[in-house]
């Protein structure tokens, strides 16, 4: 039976330092945002789910409205948590982390750790869910994450090229893979 999840990374947000998991949307963000309930308005979504994470609960939140669906919010979807690696740069740190799946820096968790919490609830969403149409709000790293799960082919590079917002559409047979569809524009 097929199952269809939407990857939806958030849409723009201004960085604030200790603000993680609270701060919402740019003004692009936010229309954005609308663009995304647009393009997500004939998909016959069955069920939104996201990351605690307010910048990615705002980014789905109108299509969810949308469809009159409340958005379930599970916690090991939030952003992996990369730890202090400096002296290097945000990018030479990323590249770090997946090319040694294995390797975290101090405070921070590895790919396969963040991999792995990550990939434990979108099995289960999928498994609870066969053969419906399920809205996932995420970030680029886990989103990337997951998708390497799914397939390797996803990796440092690929985070590299997503944009935000980006819509991933996933086709799948059970937890198998079939097809991947780059829905943003």
């Amino acid at each position: 039976m097929e199952t269809i999840l939407y990857f939806v990374r958030h849409a723009e947000s201004v960085f604030v330092e200790g603000k993680e998991r609270t701060r919402g949307l740019s003004e692009q963000g936010m229309k954005d945002a609308e663009t995304i309930r647009t393009v997500l308005k004939s998909e016959d979504i069955d069920l939104f789910v996201s990351s605690p994470y307010e910048r990615s609960i705002e980014t789905i939140r109108s299509a969810a409205n949308e469809y009159r669906k409340e958005i379930e919010i599970e916690e090991d979807l939030r952003e992996r948590t990369i730890g202090d690696f400096s002296p290097r740069t945000f990018k030479e740190a990323k590249f770090q982390v997946y090319k040694a799946m294995d390797f975290a820096f101090p405070g921070g968790e590895s790919s396969i750790e963040a991999q792995k919490r990550a990939v434990r609830v979108i099995t289960s969403i999928i498994d609870r869910n066969l053969g419906k149409k399920i809205v996932v709000g995420t970030h680029g790293d886990i989103m990337t994450l997951m998708l390497n799960y799914f397939d390797k082919q996803y990796d440092y590079i690929f985070w590299e090229s997503t944009s935000m917002p980006d819509i991933y559409k996933l086709r799948l047979e059970g937890n198998e893979l079939i097809e991947v569809i780059k829905m943003w524009e």
